[in-house]
């Protein structure tokens, strides 16, 4: 009984710990996080050239936005490169000088191999890539903010994703969603001496480190963020976190849309998870402080997963052990206060705050999306909104 008692407090304390995490995380960014970009490695003098991918599949509704966007970047040395996957290109028309719009003659399906089709169509060899979304669009300082980082010696930058539009509850609640991930795994996770986490977009790096990390491999499906900051980190690099460079994304705007997302996000977590184990005792064994602590964050389950769990054992404990479910309780009080400060320290909307009221019903069509995860990447390929194009996987 005794190792049947151990396991079940073991299990409880993987749990628990999840809640008190960011805030512990908080703590060690308030003693060594202040100057963070002394620990970059040497000074880079020459400024970057970059290539901006965009990719887009089936849709090309927003194309036009983003380019525009694009081309309003207070910096000269870049150029886009549009991937048309599946697209219908006859009403797209961009500056020749400035963009290249390209229509892969076979169906890419994969973020991957939309990115390596524009790589190999570079017009000169650009030092830095950066990867935009067909529905982003960017500050104008965007690329000069980057450059604060690779100019201090950094390969890998990961921008924020603030919201473009919060026009429903379902958005706000989704940027808050944003506004905590980039709070803690963003700019207090880089500011403690680990990596950012990469977020899809908004992510910039020099090539070779691309090519080096994801030249060899097929990524298909989502997740190829998660395999390319686990080939980063696993190399001992680190992700830094530009909180000035910004790129306007779109958030989710219906309950049908909300569910495929988040089941394809779900199923990314399950399929990737494991990757967390290996940086984690990599991190260990060499001790390496990135790595340590950047596996811990990948190992940690969706937010309303370990939420749920939360309130569950709380509640059984109340039948088991009093002691054990005040514990549980005080978890909750830490976890909530954290994700307040994270609102708090952030450039945060008015309508976000009001939409919180809203949070169980939001975990709930994260349930129905848990229902669905096995077989997200076949009902997400298609999806679109009536205001976003889809998002390649």
């Amino acid at each position: 009984m005794k190792i049947v008692e151990a396991v079940w407090l073991l299990i409880q304390f993987l749990i628990w710990y999840n809640l008190v995490f960011p805030v512990l995380l908080l703590i060690i960014y308030s003693i060594r996080g202040k100057d963070k970009l002394a620990t970059g490695p040497a000074p880079v003098p020459e400024l970057p050239d970059y290539g901006i991918i965009v990719t887009a599949y089936e849709y090309t509704q927003q194309l036009p936005a983003v380019v525009a966007s694009l081309l309003k970047l207070d910096y000269e040395r870049f150029h886009i490169y549009v991937v048309a996957d599946k697209c219908d290109i006859t009403g797209l028309h961009f500056p020749p000088d400035r963009v290249s719009l390209l229509r892969p003659e076979q169906v890419l399906g994969s973020n991957t191999r939309s990115h390596f089709y524009a790589i190999r169509n570079f017009i000169r060899p650009h030092s830095h890539l950066t990867i935009i979304d067909s529905d982003n669009l960017t500050d104008p300082q965007y690329l000069n903010e980057l450059n604060v980082y690779f100019k201090a010696g950094f390969q890998a930058v990961q921008g924020v994703r603030e919201a473009k539009n919060l026009d429903s509850t379902y958005a706000c609640l989704d940027a808050a969603r944003d506004i905590y991930y980039h709070f803690y795994d963003g700019k207090i996770l880089f500011g403690a001496g680990s990596s950012a986490t990469l977020a899809g977009s908004g992510m910039a790096f020099t090539t070779a480190l691309y090519k080096e990390c994801l030249g060899h491999l097929d990524v298909t499906g989502a997740g190829f963020d998660k395999v390319l900051q686990d080939g980063i980190v696993s190399r001992k690099y680190r992700i830094a976190f530009a909180e000035k460079a910004i790129v306007y994304d779109e958030k989710t705007t219906g309950s049908d849309q909300l569910v495929k997302q988040r089941a394809r996000w779900i199923n990314t977590w399950f399929k990737y998870f494991a990757l967390g184990f290996k940086i984690f005792f990599n991190g260990l064994t060499s001790l390496n402080w990135n790595q340590t602590l950047f596996g811990l964050v990948l190992l940690r389950p969706p937010l309303f997963i370990f939420l749920i769990l939360s309130v569950f054992f709380m509640l059984v404990n109340l039948f088991i052990s009093i002691p054990v479910s005040v514990m549980w309780f005080v978890g909750l009080c830490v976890f909530v206060t954290g994700f307040y400060i994270s609102l708090k320290r952030s450039h945060t909307d008015a309508r976000i705050y009001q939409s919180l009221v809203n949070i169980p019903k939001f975990i709930s069509f994260q349930l129905l999306a848990l229902l669905n995860a096995r077989k997200a990447n076949q009902i997400s390929v298609a999806t679109r909104s009536s205001q976003t194009d889809h998002k390649q996987i």
